[in-house]
């Protein structure tokens, strides 16, 4: 359980395909990072204090992820022309994609309810999937710290290429 959400994809499953807007107005698919590790986090919004400690801590790990054959891939339902902004503020070096119908998140199981200040809406649960070269998943984590865990999910990708 993450937060309320239960799990649909399991550590092993295959990833499932997707196709959406980047940040660039470019479609961007799953299939483009073949032979790659993924780091496919997905984050509630942009320009919020958490968000912007996770992407932050991403982009500060940046070109360790990128020597390590891997590439981050942010996933939330803002629209292009708020990531434009959240990239440009930041100086964020890697990919956001806009899933405004909400067909990535729901792939992956990451939209749900959820409770803030005693208050239940449906949104996205912080997570992060980690795809590997041939399109396996990995790893998952269901419940994400947002300044520690880049560099979780860095340690587990260098274990990987390590077997």
């Amino acid at each position: 359980m993450a937060k309320g959400i239960e799990l649909i994809l399991r550590e092993g499953d295959k990833a499932p395909a997707f196709k959406a807007e980047s940040q660039d107005g470019d479609q961007v698919r799953l299939s483009d990072f073949k032979g790659k590790f993924v780091v496919l986090y997905f984050y509630p919004k942009d320009n919020t204090p958490g968000c912007t400690k996770e992407a932050c801590a991403f982009r500060d790990l940046h070109a360790e992820f990128r020597d390590a054959g891997a590439v981050v891939v942010g996933v939330s339902i803002d629209p292009v022309k708020v990531h434009q902004k959240f990239i440009n503020k930041f100086e964020l070096p890697f990919t956001l994609l806009a899933d405004e119908s909400k067909e990535i998140v729901t792939k992956y199981g990451v939209w749900g309810p959820k409770q803030f200040m005693g208050r239940t809406f449906d949104g996205i649960h912080r997570m992060t999937f980690l795809i590997d070269p041939k399109g396996t998943i990995l790893k998952i984590w269901p419940k994400v710290k947002p300044e520690p865990h880049p560099a979780e999910v860095l340690e587990c990708i260098r274990d990987a290429e390590g077997d």
